[in-house]
């Protein structure tokens, strides 16, 4: 892991190559700021031409915050996300795979470093176009409620591939990666990727929304008790939620026959979310036949990304990640 860190951290500037666009600019800590471990990425892609769809009267605000004392390292997160957007990582040479990335954050907040940058960064350092989505929080009261983040994932989906050419990639080797809420965005994602839950908006919307490979990484994935993590569920169908409800927003239980090959990862400690999350969305996988390749461990908590899993028996998780790649013919 510490090889891993100071790889991708000289790669820095390939995983943020390209020039900036006028776009929305990444998350940023307000002022005063603590200077950054890592250079931020510079590119980014806004969804929605306009404001998203569903607006409130009053854009939420949208505020980052620095959780991070530490100056080898930052670990931030944003909520207000009133312009969704992904941040751009460019490999030196890409290799035509892409990855969008779902960071977690329990619906409250998205997770900017821990479990975004970081995995792009040491994608981009092996190839990988990598695009790390802020996707609007549920309960800001946007119209479409739950499926708001559903809606941005898949609208994210169809612009890595409406503008592939542009980045490299084949537009038939896209994979998602989520973790935790985002996992369970990763998995919504791969299991209702043909529900149409926002109007197309214009020619980006013709391109699938279908993950060519999905890997949702110690995920929520029940809404339903005893297993639903309470402040996803909360956040995304409401204290109160049928049971139809609750259904309705667990992948588990939504599997559709065509749904992509799977990478799947928890630990058995998980003090937050429950390994039976994970359990329950591959039993689900493997009763429609879809492949579903899985990794337990005894130790590792919840939220470890890359950098808290150093000195755990899920520290290497990495290294079975992108041999999985490999095998599902996202990295050729």
């Amino acid at each position: 892991m510490d090889r891993r860190t100071a790889l991708i951290a000289g790669l820095a500037a390939a995983g943020m190559g390209g020039k900036a666009m006028a776009q929305t600019s990444p998350p940023a800590t307000a002022a005063p700021r603590r200077a950054l471990a890592v250079p931020d990425p510079q590119e980014t892609i806004d969804l929605w031409p306009g404001t998203a769809p569903g607006a409130p009267a009053t854009l939420p605000t949208e505020v980052t915050t620095e959780r991070s004392t530490d100056p080898a390292f930052n670990d931030r997160f944003v909520r207000g996300i009133g312009r969704p957007r992904m941040a751009v990582f460019r490999p030196a040479r890409p290799n035509g795979a892409a990855v969008l990335i779902t960071p977690g954050g329990g619906y409250s907040w998205v997770v900017v470093d821990k479990e975004g940058y970081e995995l792009a960064r040491l994608l981009a350092a092996q190839g990988i176009t990598a695009f790390v989505l802020f996707y609007r929080l549920p309960h800001e009261g946007w119209a479409a409620g739950p499926d708001t983040p559903l809606s941005d994932a898949q609208r994210a989906m169809r612009l890595i591939r409406h503008r592939a050419g542009g980045y490299g990639v084949d537009p038939g080797r896209v994979c998602a990666i989520g973790f935790s809420a985002g996992g369970h965005l990763c998995a919504d994602l791969l299991t209702r990727f043909a529900v149409q839950v926002y109007a197309p908006v214009d020619a980006a919307d013709a391109q699938p929304a279908r993950p060519d490979a999905a890997a949702p990484i110690y995920p929520v994935v029940s809404m339903s008790a005893p297993v639903a993590h309470p402040g996803s569920r909360r956040n995304l169908v409401g204290e109160d939620a049928s049971p139809a409800r609750e259904a309705a927003h667990s992948p588990d239980r939504n599997v559709p026959a065509n749904a992509p090959p799977c990478f799947l990862l928890h630990a058995d400690d998980d003090p937050a979310v429950p390994v039976e999350n994970t359990l329950l969305l591959r039993a689900a996988l493997r009763a429609r036949g879809i492949a579903a390749e899985t990794h337990l461990f005894p130790d590792g908590g919840h939220g470890f990304g890359l950098r808290l899993a150093k000195g755990k028996s899920v520290e290497h998780w990495p290294d079975l990640l992108l041999p999985w790649l490999k095998r599902v013919a996202i990295l050729a």
